[in-house]
């Protein structure tokens, strides 16, 4: 990713103002505010603006007038608690607003997360810029032969830099198209005075999928663990789960306590259903049990197989 010398300086003036407040404030995250962290080729995420800390989480819970009422210790234990037993309102009270720059594709992925308030760059409005995500060899793989959603091998040599060369040929042929079409410059004057061009909500159509927009994305800490549990989870796709590791990194800076509970009780967990459970105390007493005689399908079985870090 490389930012122009405008974005560079906007952020550096950014960075350099500075604000009293009667608010909490978190020097981690501040010192994070503004900065992009790189993703993808030429994307980025920009923590911009938040509310609220593990305090908030805390008081919101106890309902009480004051902050740091309590030990530390004791912060971490309720907040623990909180997010052990799913009382999710008190994570509610904290919120956070990103500056994301993503391939259109993966927008169209996270766009499915409902519960954030989002305001994304308008193609109707402006020019998209010339700048398409291409996949690094390594991320180039075949369709899963197992998983209809997912990846299989990786492709190599010819054949991967065959659809290298059909990923770039695509995206540069469609936007040169796209900019014919509006016939404007950078000023929004004619590039050919002898014709008229498109309407830019029009031309914007032609325009190939990993070319990248922009949105701010403002989200409650409740919605964005959630957010994070599907996405940053190694099954996500890659694409998307490089930006939820960003945004993780945030987290971590932000609330440190609630974000260690996180990882504990819901990214690093996995979740049992009453028949996994009984099989789990019937081996736990000893017993030998086969998926035939388990009451689970294949599926149900393997997957309680690989939590337990057994095969078969």
């Amino acid at each position: 990713m490389t930012l122009t010398p405008e974005q560079a300086a906007e952020i550096a003036a950014l960075r350099d103002l500075r604000a009293d407040t009667r608010r909490p404030t978190v020097p981690a995250l501040e010192a994070m505010l503004y900065e992009a962290i790189p993703v993808l080729d030429h994307g980025f995420v920009r923590v911009i603006d938040y509310m609220g800390d593990d305090a908030a989480i805390v008081q919101a819970a106890r309902v009480s007038y004051g902050r740091g009422t309590r030990r530390v210790q004791e912060d971490a234990g309720l907040i623990r608690y909180l997010m052990r037993h799913r009382h999710s309102t008190p994570f509610e009270m904290c919120e956070i607003k990103y500056h994301i720059k993503l391939p259109i594709f993966v927008a169209r992925q996270w766009i499915r997360h409902r519960t954030a308030n989002v305001n994304e760059y308008s193609a109707r409005y402006s020019i998209m810029d010339r700048e398409f995500y291409i996949p690094a060899p390594e991320h180039l793989a075949a369709q899963a032969v197992t998983n209809r959603q997912g990846r299989g091998d990786v492709l190599e040599g010819a054949e991967a830099a065959r659809v290298l060369d059909l990923l770039r040929e695509d995206a540069t042929r469609n936007y040169d198209h796209y900019v014919d079409m509006l016939n404007e410059d950078e000023d929004g004057n004619a590039r050919d005075p002898s014709r008229q061009g498109l309407a830019r909500e029009l031309a914007r159509m032609n325009l190939t999928l990993n070319a990248y927009t922009q949105w701010y994305w403002k989200t409650d800490l409740h919605n964005l663990f959630h957010f994070l549990s599907l996405r940053a989870d190694a099954h996500a796709q890659y694409e998307i789960r490089v930006y939820a590791e960003a945004m993780l990194r945030s987290t971590d800076a932000w609330v440190p306590l609630a974000c260690q509970a996180f990882r504990d009780y819901r990214l690093g967990a996995v979740t049992l259903s009453a028949q996994m459970l009984l099989v789990v105390r019937r081996m736990l007493a000893g017993e030998a049990v086969d998926q035939a005689g388990s009451g689970l399908n294949r599926r149900e079985w393997t997957e309680l197989m690989a939590s337990l870090g057994r095969t078969g």
